[in-house]
């Protein structure tokens, strides 16, 4: 099916603006007519070089597995519990793909088939575990653990963010301080230091000659980097060879990439917990955690695991034979193979990672804060020092 660009009008009168997938326009008004809403035109998009993709915010996640899980509690229908949120949410790409799913369901798939049409929205661990809970009948536990995990990978992800939102404040503000030091400040100074026609120290000439430089060349250094940046994003989606470069550095930045790893290991062990526990065998539930750990590198690891289980190595011993992952997970996994009880060393494992990243990035943000500020500093320090050097020596020479 096409995506159409479409506007329509709502029962209050106003006007819509979204994108929805269709057949063609006959099926878009009808899609939209579902959705209470008066099709008014329509235009197919064309897809970008980049490839589409809508996905759905995680609290939208978490509202759509809280409510549909006390609405099968409460035992009603899934048809009008899944209508009564496509109804109620405010999102538009998520009403949209609400609508979908309820259609889906009135064609006679189920929910798990349902979520499926949407990869976008709903990963292969939601829509097997899905699939687990419709086939046990107990879905509305499963929602529930659902519910949690994208809770924890929430945090996890403020976590990671927390890591990166301050040193990039305070570079953002230390190169804004030296952009306008070299092309507002720096000029002025550099005339008067040529027209005494003293010598100038060696840090002096190099930031004259810097400021020189991006005063002659801006608009080809800002046209070079957005064309770095744009030329690397666009190798990391496209080449996998990039891509696994990209992840494997990741994971060695210094400072970072610890945190990064442990990170993912919490996420992993949280999902693969769930799954084995809802009744996933194993290999399964190493093929869907694989394709949602967000690292190349270690989505590589749990392929060659897997085929290490299936030959019939047992899942420690297979553990083992990666590098990337610590022996913790090894000892945990041998543990609960020992005592039959895998699910609960896996959930011990993830609150131990989920519990190291609060702590870990507690830490980094203790040590980067200094480190930053220091470094700030010093830059301005530099500049100062360039610049008031031979404006002391201009003063020092001037007739009394």
């Amino acid at each position: 099916m096409a995506v159409f660009a479409y506007k329509a009008m709502n029962p209050d009168g106003q006007l819509i603006r979204g994108e929805l997938e269709a057949a063609n326009l006959v099926d878009l008004e009808m899609r939209l007519k579902r959705m209470e809403l008066d099709f008014i035109n329509g235009s197919p998009l064309k897809p970008t070089a980049f490839g589409r993709s809508s996905p759905a915010p995680r609290r939208e996640l978490i509202n759509f597995c809280f409510h549909l899980e006390q609405l099968r509690r409460a035992e009603v229908p899934i048809l009008e519990g899944l209508s009564d949120l496509r109804d109620s949410t405010d999102h538009p790409r998520f009403r949209e793909i609400m609508a979908g799913v309820v259609e889906g369901i009135e064609g006679g798939k189920s929910l798990s088939a349902a979520l499926e049409d949407y990869p976008q929205a709903f990963d292969p661990v939601f829509c097997n575990l899905v699939r687990a809970g419709e086939a046990s009948g107990n879905l509305p536990h499963v929602l529930r653990d659902l519910a949690e995990s994208l809770k924890r990978d929430d945090e996890l992800a403020a976590y990671a963010s927390r890591i990166v939102i301050y040193p990039a404040i305070v570079l953002t503000f230390l190169f804004a301080a030296v952009a306008v030091a070299l092309i507002f400040v720096v000029p002025q100074l550099a005339q008067l230091f040529r027209s005494t026609g003293q010598a100038l120290p060696l840090q002096t000439r190099i930031l004259v000659g810097t400021s020189d430089l991006m005063q002659a060349y801006w608009p080809l250094l800002l046209t070079a980097l957005a064309l770095a940046i744009s030329f690397g994003t666009f190798a990391i989606q496209r080449s996998p060879a990039v891509r696994l470069r990209f992840d494997a550095l990741t994971l060695h930045l210094p400072l970072f990439g610890e945190i990064r790893r442990k990170i993912i290991m919490a996420r992993f062990a949280g999902l693969f917990a769930m799954m084995y526990s809802s009744g996933i065998p194993i290999i399964d539930a190493l093929r869907s955690t694989e394709k949602v750990v967000g690292n190349r590198v270690i989505q590589r690891a749990l392929q060659r695991i897997g085929q290490h289980i299936a030959e019939g190595q047992n899942v420690s011993a297979a553990f083992a034979g990666s590098n990337l992952f610590p022996p913790l997970v090894t000892r945990m996994l041998r543990v609960g193979e020992n005592t039959g009880a895998l699910d609960t060393a896996l959930t011990n494992l993830r609150y131990f990672y989920d519990r190291d990243v609060q702590e870990s990035t507690a830490r980094l943000q203790a040590v980067l804060e200094p480190m930053l500020i220091a470094l700030l500093a010093a830059f301005l320090l530099w500049i100062a020092v360039a610049v008031m050097g031979p404006i002391y020596d201009i003063i020092t020479t001037l007739p009394v």
